[in-house]
């Protein structure tokens, strides 16, 4: 799908891909993306904290010492080799995902319908840092494979609401963005990735009983399931995060710095289950984190979890007591 861009930045100009059209104001390259995406270090967007409280939780949940974390630390990072592809990037977690990977120094690609709202939410990028590419899910003909080139995890929080809502406009439907998105993802995907993160919602297993059936009457829970399968026999290395009610923002209407700024209240303590059995609410800053911390925890892969927050504090962003967390879950 075509974005027309009505913001204006000096990019160095390149081939174009035929895929898209260009916007006379702003150049893309022949990968379709925004270059040049500066964020300069004056940027107040550096000074903010993001209090990532959660809890390891083996049957009940235990209380651990404080982990209060600063989202981007005083001293600077070393570099990742990882190049993550973040898709649904501006949504409610999706954008917190971001912003954790650039406290990370770990360099991110977004695919996004809108760059407009990336540039709003995490300011002027380096390239180095963070890169844009422009496409829809709900459109094959949009997922060049170029756009893929070099990228080694994939993390993909796209999402709409369940029921009817202004954010249905334009066929944003459960059907075109959790089933048939999805699979044209999965699908483009080059075999190489080392991992596929897909946020899913706890229920999904259970769409045609009751509560779960109100929450699917328009069908949410039945095409998250779908686009679950299509991953599980894709033979792409991939984990499941299923999500419970989310809470806490979106953030969509704010800043990179209101970003680094949101916490998860009093509810920092995490709970893991599998099996479909957890009933509950997770806050999107927790969710964010799951989603990170899976990528380097090797047991994960092929496995599906579902996700809940509550009141107690927890491992921040502690990788050992996030593996003791997926490692334990409640069955």
């Amino acid at each position: 799908m075509a974005t027309k861009l009505s913001f204006t930045f000096q990019f160095p100009p390149e081939k174009s891909s035929k895929a898209f059209q260009r916007n006379p104001n702003l150049a893309l390259s022949n990968l379709n993306h925004c270059d040049a995406f500066g964020f300069s270090r004056k940027s107040s967007g550096f000074r903010g904290q993001l209090s990532l409280k959660v809890n390891a939780l083996q049957g009940e949940v235990t209380q651990s010492t404080n982990s209060e974390t600063t989202l981007l630390s005083p001293t600077t990072l070393p570099s990742s080799s990882k190049l993550v592809l973040v898709v649904g990037a501006t949504g409610g977690v999706g954008q917190l995902v971001v912003a954790a990977l650039l406290k990370r120094n770990i360099k991110s690609r977004l695919l996004l319908r809108n760059p407009e709202k990336a540039v709003s939410l995490f300011g002027n990028q380096d390239e180095e840092k963070l890169q844009i590419y422009i496409g829809d899910t709900r459109n094959p003909a949009d997922l060049d494979p170029s756009m893929f080139e070099g990228v080694t995890h994939v993390i993909c929080c796209t999402g709409t609401t369940a029921f009817p809502s202004k954010r249905w406009d334009g066929d944003n439907t459960p059907e075109r963005v959790d089933w048939e998105g999805v699979r044209n993802l999965i699908t483009a995907l080059p075999s190489s990735l080392k991992r596929v993160i897909l946020v899913s919602s706890v229920g999904v297993t259970k769409f045609n009983e009751l509560p779960w059936s109100i929450m699917n009457l328009f069908g949410v829970l039945k095409y998250k399931k779908k686009g679950e399968d299509f991953l599980r026999e894709s033979g792409l290395p991939f984990t499941i995060i299923r999500a419970g009610r989310l809470t806490d923002g979106p953030y969509t209407s704010y800043d990179l710095n209101t970003l680094l700024q949101a916490t998860a209240g009093q509810r920092r303590a995490v709970v893991i289950g599998q099996g479909d059995k957890l009933v509950g609410e997770v806050s999107r800053l927790v969710v964010a984190e799951a989603c990170i911390q899976a990528l380097d925890i090797e047991f994960t892969q092929g496995k599906i979890y579902e996700i809940n927050s509550v009141e107690g504090e927890g491992p921040g962003t502690d990788p050992e007591k996030w593996q003791q967390l997926f490692k334990t879950p409640q069955a």
